[in-house]
């Protein structure tokens, strides 16, 4: 692959909107300082295979914080869950700080790859991934990017970075009986091993936006949004995944997307019947039915399959340890 790059300049307003023009949403990171004051922090954030980097931030009186009182609360060692207003300097000025688990030691954050049927344990496919990370033979922080969590004793949180769900035309929730896999999550926790096929308590999961690429094949208001019938293109991880338990989705190639007054719609090509779009947002599991609460519109991507290229599904056998009574063997598909 020999891809161009053209680079343009970049103007921020002050109050940006959205992606388009300065807006970050959703950056999980890490206090690794806090200031003089309080409202000046500086951010580890990941950076993929490079490791990680650090993020001047800064919070003032119109930031919002949530599970935490306020930039005073804040600590080195927190995981933070941040929107923000990039600066001329390449700062970040922070317009909402969340705090899922003040004490956890690590943090994940990717989509749901299998949910077990047997016990309450899920497989995570971290792709953000910050802590001390796993510990092998004494030797922490190694990376792992499928760990698989307990989720027995966590509480099912919904981000707060959407502010209308209040007025969906159903009821959004997020709970250990409706977890699929497909949606994304973060998930605090303690520090975990790879050791005797345990699996790691989660202190926390809380759902968090994703991006869904489709094409619109229906639409209708329903009170004050329009929804929109979306078709996933046949790559998308609700379709893919959906051969491990196919019991759970009605129909896991389609999601129901909300649209409102307040979704950012950033695409030129129209947002009707026919289009390949993008979409931004919380994704529901609604009794079987796929609901997206959507924050961003993005034109999409036709899918074109390659010549040489094929998806295989390999069942993989895995040891999870329920309790000191003994061992149970599930059966998980990965796709590879």
């Amino acid at each position: 692959m020999t891809p161009t790059f053209n680079l343009t300049p970049l103007t921020l307003p002050t109050s940006p909107t959205n992606s388009g023009n300065g807006k970050i949403a959703g950056l999980v990171a890490t206090v690794a300082s806090v200031g003089t004051t309080p409202s000046n922090l500086t951010l580890t954030i990941a950076g993929g295979t490079l490791g990680t980097r650090t993020l001047p931030a800064s919070s003032n009186s119109a930031t919002v914080f949530q599970g935490v009182s306020g930039a005073s609360a804040l600590s080195p060692g927190m995981f933070l869950n941040v929107d923000g207003a990039t600066q001329s300097d390449g700062s970040l000025l922070a317009t909402r700080i969340a705090v899922e688990d003040s004490s956890a030691i690590n943090d994940s954050c990717g989509p749901v790859m299998f949910v077990d049927n047997v016990v309450p344990a899920l497989m995570l496919y971290g792709r953000t991934e910050l802590g001390s990370l796993q510990t092998i033979n004494g030797q922490s922080g190694i990376y792992f990017d499928t760990p698989n969590f307990d989720f027995s004793n966590a509480p099912f949180n919904i981000s707060g970075q959407l502010t209308n769900l209040q007025n969906l035309p159903f009821v959004p929730s997020f709970n250990p009986s409706n977890v699929v896999a497909g949606q994304s999550v973060d998930i605090t926790s303690a520090n975990f091993s790879l050791v005797g096929g345990i699996c790691t308590p989660a202190n926390t999961i809380t759902l968090v936006p994703q991006t869904i690429n489709g094409t619109v094949v229906a639409s209708q208001p329903s009170g004050s949004f329009v929804d929109y019938t979306v078709s996933l293109v046949s790559y998308d991880l609700f379709p893919t995944l959906a051969v491990q338990q196919t019991t759970l989705l009605n129909n896991p190639s389609q999601v129901e997307v909300y649209v409102d007054r307040s979704t950012q719609t950033l695409n030129p090509q129209a947002l009707a019947v026919g289009s390949t779009l993008r979409f931004y947002g919380l994704v529901f599991n609604d009794n079987g039915t796929l609901r997206m609460d959507c924050a961003q519109v993005n034109d999409g991507v036709t899918a074109t399959p390659q010549a040489n290229s094929a998806v295989a599904v390999q069942r993989v056998t895995q040891t999870v340890r329920r309790d000191s009574s003994g061992l149970v063997l599930t059966t998980v598909t990965t796709t590879k």
